[in-house]
């Protein structure tokens, strides 16, 4: 039986940023992945960090490629009615972000502690937790057709929305929170030049687009797509007709197209679980909430937590004191919900919902006072950047 002082389920960015920041500390840890290093460095995610995300990243010491290779942002843009205005994030809230890619950061992440010879379990199998209630719960796999078994003191649940942590807990001992939407989006990746210097987010008549990058030569495109849509309904010529259509002429007329290197669908839902701390089991990142991506808060609500969890453990370890591991689910809490406020509220201004004439009025009307209100606009773009974090206890 292996032994260590946090057991760590899940190796996506959440779990390997709070396994690199333990380490940091003199915490050890284990990380235990259900799929292969090559499956978790090849998925594609998002690509907007915040500066808190950004600083945390840099307090973890793999700061320095994200640092060389980012895209600074200090605005977005906003397409309706033929208008495409520019927001000032920077001007309005002092802050910008960062364009640089999940998969980047979690490349970074696994050669940080591949490098420090962390402790990473890819291809565990029939992953199962017990003894939360206990002080030194325990974790079971297989590995290699192997049985294998870790105690440890205490368990964080980074493992995503579908992961073993959550469908874990003890009936009637979390409340769930979730609004499932009437649509997804359909995302596609291309080797061509991004259509503009920032994001632009564009409400049409037929349903939401996005213009995002990757870099000054790839492009991520989405489109607000039916929950019933295949992927094989939608070609590469399909998908740029379609994206020019929503977007405002003169964007259109310089959008460059090129054969998508990736394309997927994603359904999008806000969600989320009360509370975050179950007897040894704290839950971090999209296995504590999912929001939907208009807003650009998922990975950025995960770096969040972490920061909140590993700042605790490593103060119980250093002084003994569970003060902060007691406050943390209602800590992450507060932020989590304003970023869910956020998310909901940018979602319905920006999307589709119904063919009804009457709310996509609502819509432009909402829009245009938006964009000719400096409050508005300020509120926006606070959101956006990322509200800063309460003082530590």
């Amino acid at each position: 039986m292996e032994r260590t002082q946090v057991a760590i389920i899940g190796a996506g960015p959440s779990g390997l940023l709070l396994s690199q920041l333990l380490h940091l500390h003199g915490v050890d840890s284990v990380v235990v992945e259900r799929q292969t290093s090559e499956h978790v460095a090849g998925r594609i995610r998002a690509g907007i960090l915040e500066k808190v995300a950004v600083d945390l990243l840099i307090e973890a010491q793999v700061g320095e490629r994200l640092l060389r290779e980012r895209l600074v942002h200090d605005g977005i843009s906003l397409a309706f009615a033929e208008r495409n205005v520019r927001i000032d994030l920077k001007g309005l809230s002092g802050d910008q972000v960062s364009v640089y890619g999940q998969t980047e950061v979690t490349r970074d992440l696994m050669d940080a502690r591949a490098a420090a010879d962390g402790r990473l379990i890819y291809g565990a199998a029939d992953v199962a937790i017990e003894g939360l209630d206990s002080t030194h719960p325990l974790v079971r796999y297989r590995h290699d057709g192997k049985a294998q078994e870790i105690r440890c003191d205490f368990i964080a649940g980074c493992d995503g929305y579908h992961g073993v942590c959550r469908q874990s807990l003890p009936p009637g001992s979390a409340r769930n929170f979730e609004r499932v939407y009437p649509f997804g989006w359909l995302g596609i990746l291309a080797d061509v030049p991004p259509v503009a210097p920032e994001l632009i987010y564009s409400n049409h008549a037929r349903g939401f687009a996005l213009c995002s990058m990757r870099s000054a030569t790839r492009s991520r495109y989405y489109l607000q797509c039916g929950l019933a849509d295949k992927l094989e309904e939608w070609s590469d010529r399909r998908f740029w007709e379609e994206l020019r259509m929503r977007l405002p002429r003169e964007v259109g007329e310089a959008l460059v197209t090129g054969p998508s290197i990736e394309k997927s669908i994603a359904p999008l839902r806000s969600f989320v679980v009360e509370p975050l701390r179950f007897g040894r089991l704290f839950l971090c990142g999209d296995a504590a909430h999912i929001v939907p991506p208009t807003g650009a808060k998922g990975l950025n609500l995960a770096a969040a937590d972490v920061r909140v969890l590993y700042r605790a453990l490593v103060e119980h370890y250093r002084t003994g004191s569970a003060a902060a591991l007691d406050h943390y689910s209602d800590r992450c809490l507060r932020r989590i919900w304003k970023a869910e406020r956020f998310s909901w509220w940018f979602t319905s201004i920006m999307h589709k919902f119904t063919d009804d004439a009457f709310d996509h009025r609502i819509q432009l009307a909402e829009l245009d006072y938006l964009c000719g209100s400096r409050a508005a606009m300020t509120s926006l773009a606070e959101n956006y950047v990322g509200l800063p974090f309460e003082p530590d206890a």
